[in-house]
């Protein structure tokens, strides 16, 4: 009964983890675009000014508006009656084909340019705008909406824009004046084919009377025709002074108060906006697409604790002060007494034991954070000894020159000897190592070496590591990074544990998955990881910050 309820609390609690990976899902978007936001925020600004000085750049423009009334079931479309002639209702969008015409278009062009109502400067500037936007077929200064109902009865609105109000309403009247003129000639134009008939027809009558040769039946006939004529010609002159059209004049344009362009307030706001939304957007995108280690939660998959979190330097601090230095500040130090503490306590008594410090790829921090680790472990009273491994890019001397420009070197077996972990392998029944402070000693790597896996594979490596440890607690062994050289693999079989850089925001997980298979196949026993440069946001995130605030309380005088 037991065993069965242990089976239901495992398989339970297999089932929980789906609402806490959401979480750290959400909590890892707002971490990336937390860390972005002073970047967005400044390109929100710069955007916002940007078209705020754009746009108060831009010259002013007004817009005023005239309306027409059209009715469209006329009664007797196109005919003459006794008094008046009214031309047939407008087709769907025949109107705005007549404002972008060049009849209609042209007029307008010519009451512009002909007017004294408007500087001289604006009407030729308008009229080249009107005469460009012709030729392209493409009239923005003019619009045309309207509001009809089924049967074609509604408003137009003839909307004008120029850079002054008297302009913009002058224009919207005269563009109003055009389309009715326009409207009112398609009335014309049937009552002028009548009167060419009429003329065309007595001009004819008129030359058979002129002949003389018909008989009094006939003349009378031309008599009575000609007069017939004569009456319809005067009607048709009559019904062209009542001709109208289809449109009617319902409000001319007003004078506007307010200019409609530019508005620099509202579109830097609303670029200030979009680049916000924008930015964000893809801020979340690649934290959603990245996939490097950003905090401890990235590294719970592989199944190895975290021993961990070190914050980065600032790069001025390890200039003039040194990596050592530096570490010592209030955050680092804690971070590293984290670090120890973890660290001893999964490896019980020390005592000689081998810890080898390694990384995905060069660059992670692997050389400075081993230093760093053993000042701290110096500082809790370890003896601790550093083997630069990394026979082809060693930094160890020189993160210890930093420090003290001159050491004193010490005996580590036998008498005088080699200097140099390449000289020591070779040798290493004599071989002498820097006394980097109290508690730390050294071997260098020495110079850059490039069959630096030959000669590891030539010496008996157990053997000298052992006798090496004997006099310290803990051997730090600096070696190079496990994807970049198979170095690494081969000491690490002769360590107690690993220890493997991670740095924060550049290490992709998919590196430390190799690194760990790699490691696996070596048989490397990998103790865990170091997550390391962690920056000021992360901490804060992550709830690291504290080691900076929680400073040592100054006494009175």
């Amino acid at each position: 009964m037991t065993d069965y309820s242990q089976m239901e609390l495992r398989r339970s609690a297999q089932e929980q983890p789906e609402p806490r990976e959401q979480e750290i899902e959400l909590g890892t978007l707002w971490n990336g675009v937390r860390r972005r936001l002073p970047i967005i925020l400044l390109a929100t600004g710069a955007v916002g000014a940007g078209v705020y000085a754009l746009s108060r750049g831009q010259p002013d423009v007004f817009e005023a508006t005239a309306s027409l009334v059209t009715t469209g079931n006329s009664s007797n479309p196109g005919g003459i009656r006794d008094s008046v002639v009214t031309a047939a209702p407008l087709p769907a969008g025949a109107l705005q084909e007549a404002l972008n015409g060049p009849v209609v278009l042209g007029r307008i062009i010519a009451g512009l340019r002909s007017t004294e109502r408007i500087p001289q400067g604006l009407r030729i500037a308008l009229a080249e705008d009107l005469q460009r936007e012709l030729q392209l077929r493409e009239v923005s200064t003019l619009q045309l909406q309207n509001q009809l109902d089924f049967n074609g009865n509604g408003i137009y609105s003839v909307t004008a824009r120029a850079g002054s109000p008297a302009a913009a309403k002058f224009l919207a009247d005269l563009s109003a004046q055009a389309l009715l003129d326009w409207d009112r000639g398609r009335a014309l134009s049937g009552i002028q084919r009548a009167e060419r008939s009429l003329i065309a027809q007595l001009a004819e009558v008129e030359r058979q009377l002129s002949q003389g040769n018909q008989s009094d039946l006939e003349r009378q006939t031309l008599i009575s025709s000609r007069a017939s004529l004569q009456r319809a010609l005067a009607q048709a002159g009559i019904q062209a002074e009542g001709a109208t059209g289809s449109l009617e004049l319902v409000s001319p344009a007003v004078e506007p108060l307010e200019r409609v362009a530019p508005k620099p307030t509202r579109n830097a706001i609303l670029a200030g906006l979009l680049t916000l939304l924008l930015g964000t957007g893809l801020a979340a995108l690649r934290t959603v697409t990245d996939r490097t280690a950003r905090s401890e939660d990235d590294l719970l998959s592989f199944g190895l604790p975290t021993l961990g979190s070190v914050p980065k330097l600032r790069r001025r601090d390890v200039v003039f002060s040194g990596i050592v230095r530096a570490a010592r500040q209030a955050g680092l130090y804690e971070a590293l007494g984290f670090l120890r503490v973890n660290l001893l306590t999964r490896l019980g008594t020390p005592m000689g034991q081998r810890i080898m410090i390694s990384s995905t790829a060069p660059g992670e921090g692997k050389s400075s954070l081993t230093a760093t680790l053993a000042d701290t472990l110096a500082n809790s009273g370890l003896r601790v000894l550093i083997i630069d491994a990394d026979m082809r890019r060693g930094t160890q001397q020189d993160v210890w020159d930093k420090y003290e420009s001159s050491h004193k070197w010490l005996q580590l077996s036998g008498e005088g000897g080699a200097r140099t972990l390449q000289d020591a392998l070779l040798a290493p029944e004599n071989v002498q190592v820097i006394e980097a402070e109290p508690g730390v000693h050294v071997l260098p790597a020495g110079p850059g070496l490039q069959d630096s896996m030959g000669l590891l594979n030539r010496a008996p490596l157990n053997e000298i590591l052992t006798s090496w440890s004997r006099s310290y607690d803990l051997v730090l062994i600096d070696s190079p990074p496990m994807l970049a050289l198979a170095d690494g693999l081969i000491l690490g079989r002769y360590v107690d544990q690993v220890l493997v850089v991670v740095e924060e925001g550049k290490t992709s997980l998919n590196a430390v998955k190799q690194t760990l298979r790699r490691a696996r196949n070596a048989n490397v026993p990998v103790l865990g990881f170091i997550l390391n440069k962690v920056s000021a946001s992360s901490q804060e995130a992550q709830g690291y910050g504290y080691g900076y605030s929680y400073a040592p309380r100054k006494r009175e005088a």
